[in-house]
This record gives C-alpha cells, sequence and structure tokens, in this order.
C-alpha cells in the first residue's frame, strides 16, 4: 500500500498560511498566486484526507491536527534546508543565499558601515535581510524562515551556537538644558522613572536598559512607547522625558541636529553584546563564523 508523502512546496504553503494568517499575504511571501497557493493547501488535504484549515470569509482557522502538522512542517522544512546547506558548505565559503534577521536597535546603526564592504568583499554572497524585534526574530531562526539572526544578549534564544561580535554600551539621553545637570556618568539613581521613555515590549533594548538600571520601580512607572530609537530621540528633543540609547546608535549620528545630550550610565550592567547566532549544529556552521568574522572587522 503506497503512502502520500507531502512535497515540500505543499508544507512551505501550509506554514506561510500559518505564518501570515491571510492567504493574500501568504501567497504574495511565498512568491506565487493566491489561487495557486489555495490550490496545493487543497490539495494536500485532499490527498491526506483531512481538514487542516478551517475558511470563512473573514478568518483562516487551523484545525487542531492542522497546527499538528504545521508543527512537524516547520521542523520537515528546516531539515531540508540544512540538507541543501549541507551540500553549500562543500563549495566556496560564505557565498549563495543567506538569510539575516538584525533587531531595529542595530540594522539602522550597523549595517551601513558593514555591508558595502560585504558586498565588495563576498561578491559571490547574496545576503538577505529582515528587521525584526528579538523575539520574532529568534522565532523566525528555530521555525527555518532565515538562516542567522544579529542580535543583542542577553536574550532568551533556546538551543543555539553564537559569535561575539562585541560590546555595546548604555547611554542615558536627555534634554541639553536638563535642570539637574547630569554628570559625566550618570548613576541610575538620578534617572526619574516618571520621565523614562523606553521602547515597546518585543525590543530587548528595553530589558536591558531596565536591567542595568536594577531599580524595580522603573519597571512599573516608565513610559513603554517608542516603536523605534529615532522616535525616542525625537521625543527626549521635544523635553517629553530621558530615554537609553547604545552607543552605536550615537556613533552612528543618532543625535545630530537635536538638542539632546548623552552620557553614560554607570552601572556594572551597562552594556550589551551584540552577537550573531544561528540553530546549533548547522552544517553552516563555518559560514556563520566567517560572517561574524566580517561583523567584527566592520
Amino acid at each position: 500500500m503506497s503512502t502520500y508523502l507531502p512535497t515540500i512546496k505543499q508544507l512551505q504553503y501550509l506554514v506561510a498560511l500559518h505564518e501570515h494568517g491571510h492567504f493574500g499575504r501568504a501567497a504574495e511571501a511565498s512568491f506565487v498566486s493566491q489561487s495557486t497557493l489555495s490550490a496545493g493547501i487543497r490539495e494536500l488535504e485532499s490527498l491526506l484526507g483531512v481538514t487542516l484549515v478551517e475558511r470563512s470569509r473573514r478568518v483562516v482557522r487551523f484545525t487542531t491536527l492542522g497546527e499538528q502538522v504545521v508543527e512537524k512542517a516547520h521542523r520537515l522544512l528546516r531539515e531540508a534546508e540544512e540538507l541543501s546547506d549541507l551540500v553549500r558548505a562543500s563549495g566556496k565559503p560564505l557565498s549563495g543565499t543567506l538569510r539575516m534577521s538584525v533587531i531595529p536597535t542595530i540594522a539602522p546603526f550597523m549595517l551601513p558601515r558593514i555591508l558595502p564592504r560585504l558586498r565588495a568583499e563576498r561578491p559571490d554572497l547574496k545576503l538577505f535581510l529582515r528587521e525584526e524585534t528579538s523575539h520574532d526574530a529568534v522565532e523566525s531562526l528555530h521555525h527555518g524562515r532565515v538562516d542567522c539572526v544579529l542580535l543583542a544578549l542577553p536574550f532568551a534564544t533556546g538551543e543555539v551556537d553564537k559569535a561575539h561580535i562585541g560590546n555595546d554600551r548604555l547611554y542615558v539621553a536627555f534634554p541639553q538644558d536638563d535642570p539637574r545637570d547630569p554628570p559625566a556618568v550618570v548613576p541610575p539613581s538620578m534617572i526619574d522613572e516618571g520621565r523614562l521613555l523606553l521602547l515597546e515590549d518585543g525590543h530587548c533594548l528595553k530589558e536591558h536598559a531596565l536591567a542595568a538600571c536594577n531599580r524595580p520601580e522603573l519597571r512599573a512607572s516608565a513610559t513603554m512607547i517608542g516603536t523605534s530609537l529615532h522616535t525616542l530621540v525625537q521625543m527626549v528633543n521635544n523635553d517629553l522625558g530621558l530615554t537609553m540609547l547604545p552607543e552605536m546608535a550615537i556613533e552612528a549620528g543618532i543625535l545630530h541636529d537635536t538638542q539632546v545630550v548623552a552620557r553614560p550610565l554607570k552601572s556594572q550592567a551597562a552594556s550589551r553584546e551584540i552577537a550573531l547566532i544561528w540553530r546549533k549544529n548547522s552544517p553552516r556552521k563555518a559560514d556563520f563564523e566567517l560572517l561574524a568574522e566580517e561583523l567584527r572587522a566592520g
């Protein structure tokens, strides 16, 4: 008796639909028409003899079995990608396609300095970038949507390998005419919890800033409102409060044309580790270690 085995393409369509929750967006992400994606999933259901997705005009809802199949599909697709990676790894180092997620508090400050040199020195490398919060980036890594992630630690990453890129010091940014005239190095005790502005949940910099200050009342009183560091700087520039910035953002010129001053935070934990992470035991480990060297050299 023959058993039907799903194709890689059908599993990719199913995973895309689960990720986006919408046939149109899933089709766009899969670079196919909506009818092609829908037909592929229906064929999968028909040949398996089960319903994986409940469809209505407004809602796409996965059945309990469908959720289980999606979980298995993620693992199968990841294994298939690692098989391809194994073959690629036997060729020229750091070449071919590589998908990397980068968190928003690193991407605009580090990548513009590094990418031109990387393109010039590694012409055979096709680097596709995806900007995501730390939580979403780690999820993308474990689900096989990206090959590696450039992020800041500490952060819960699960089972991964990593390469250290560098340390990034934290600064306190405040209006130039702040009446308290903060000293050259700002102690956490000088931070007014009622005026502290931080990034929204999902950004690891928020947790790094709170941990560095080690003041529980800041977590309860700080305003988690910023969607980007540039937004926070503009709010401080308009005398709406103060915020925390990483050194790389300041060196990249985020304070240019503002009336905002930044001074180092005085704390033993006043820095974050910049690291490149990838799935444990990946056959492309040598590529990722080479990429980490390139990032450190930048």
